[in-house]
């Protein structure tokens, strides 16, 4: 159902890009980049965080890329990341296929600076097996995605 949500939302906004299905599990940021043979940066990890007013967000960051602590609370004041359960209820995506697509619940969508850094990236598509490859503007035009700077690269 979920991976259908996603089609209806490319479909919805007239958006030719296919999903790429995989024999195997995309559903870490590791195994995404192993199985579409890309570097883990290019993987577009979706995280989602109930802030400390309530509300619920969606980011979008680079796969190799953490969360600064210092610049989120900056952004956005104090949030811890989502639980499991809540996280497929808000989005209608499981854990692993978490995307910013066919949302089940309109939430806001945020996408880190990080993201720019590449000219395209790979979001999961609603399914632990299931991404699409899109440029970084495409990806905040579609998702009507606000830009923000609340992330650091990782050490290797």
């Amino acid at each position: 159902m979920s991976l259908q949500s996603v089609r209806d939302f490319f479909f919805a906004r007239g958006l030719d890009l296919p999903i790429i299905e995989s024999a195997v599990s995309t559903a870490t940021v590791a195994l995404a980049a192993q199985a579409h043979g890309v570097e883990p940066g290019r993987i577009a990890k979706t995280l989602s965080f109930r802030l400390a007013d309530g509300r619920v967000i969606i980011l979008v960051a680079r796969g190799d890329a953490r969360i600064d602590n210092r610049k989120f609370r900056e952004a956005f004041g104090k949030g811890k990341m989502s639980p499991p359960d809540e996280v497929a209820e808000l989005t209608g995506h499981p854990v692993g296929g978490v995307c910013p697509f066919g949302l089940a619940h309109p939430l806001p969508v945020f996408l880190d600076r990080s993201l720019r850094d590449f000219d395209e990236v790979l979001p999961a598509a609603g399914a632990i097996h299931a991404a699409v490859r899109i440029s970084p503007t495409l990806l905040a035009a579609v998702t009507r995605g606000e830009w923000v700077d609340v992330c650091q690269l990782s050490l290797p």
